[in-house]
């Protein structure tokens, strides 16, 4: 799969203080790559970081295969922090000021409006915006020259649940239209719901990465059940690679990757034990990350 941004052992230091260590992963084309950590952990530094807003004390990164910064720079739309609109103008005139600024995306205006959901009401005056339409707006600005790639910090962060909801469908529809988005988000459950890749910081150092799903299926737990409890945890113990416990009526195997739903049940069918309930279990991102952090 394509790369459009690989990061190399990149470490940030501030005095004393260590804010990034040694983190290297690399963003696929297409995907929605979360960036998860306490306060404290180095998202925004690495952010800034990949966005040249902050110079590396060590390591290295290169967007799209190693293109010069000034032209990978075109093709990135970013936010690190809610723009400044002003709250006595529109939509359609606070975009006219940022795109000047940038000095790109005048002409986007009609379209990234239409993007955000905001068109119908680009006359309206910033101030009667709610929270969520606020930060759709500033995503707005982001979007102003049609960059392929977004780079997001906290796009949920302050929202009520109806403000979180309309940021991730904005999310999920960007991505559908192509978009790679770097996000970072203590958000954990809205994160497992758009993202489809993730990487765990805690103090500056990377705890793993890799795709959501290939991250929680290390913690499957597969829980079993059978007439006969006490039988069925001394058989199914003495599959390698497993460990038991039982846990509200149920047999609880935490199992490696390989050892599947499939597998245990052919087990115990060959030991004349028939299961009245078999269902594979996946441990939450939240869940997940909470253990990784020890928070």
């Amino acid at each position: 799969m394509e790369t459009v941004l690989s990061i190399d052992r990149i470490a940030k230091n501030y005095g004393p203080i260590q804010a990034l260590k040694g983190v290297s992963f690399d963003v696929p084309k297409g995907s929605v790559f979360g960036v998860l950590g306490p306060n404290g952990s180095g998202k925004t530094t690495l952010l800034g970081t990949i966005l040249n807003v902050l110079n590396a004390t060590s390591g290295s990164y290169n967007w799209l295969g190693g293109v010069p910064a000034h032209e990978a720079r075109k093709k990135i739309g970013s936010l690190l922090e809610t723009p400044n609109f002003y709250h006595y103008l529109d939509a359609w005139d606070n975009l006219a000021i940022v795109s000047r600024i940038k000095d790109k995306g005048f002409g986007d205006r009609e379209r990234v409006l239409q993007d955000v959901g905001l068109y119908e009401r680009r006359h309206s005056k910033f101030k009667t915006y709610s929270l969520g339409m606020k930060q759709r707006l500033a995503i707005g600005s982001a979007l102003l020259g049609n960059p392929d790639i977004l780079v997001l910090d906290e796009p949920t962060n302050g929202l009520d649940p109806v403000g979180i909801a309309e940021i991730r469908d904005l999310i999920r529809r960007l991505n559908n239209e192509g978009k790679t988005i770097i996000m970072a988000s203590h958000l954990l459950d809205e994160v497992e719901k758009v993202c489809t890749h993730v990487a765990i910081l805690k103090k500056g150092d990377l705890l793993v990465t890799g795709k959501v799903d290939e991250v929680m299926t290390s913690d499957n737990i597969i829980e079993l059940s059978s007439a006969d409890l006490l039988t069925l945890e001394a058989i199914v113990s003495e599959i390698d690679g497993v460990s038991v416990k039982v846990q509200d009526g149920v047999l609880q195997v935490f199992a490696d990757p390989s050892v599947t739903p499939a597998h245990i049940n052919e087990y115990c069918m060959n030991k004349g034990v028939v299961l009245s309930h078999l269902a594979l279990k996946r441990k939450s991102l939240e869940t997940k990350f909470m253990e990784l952090t020890n928070n």
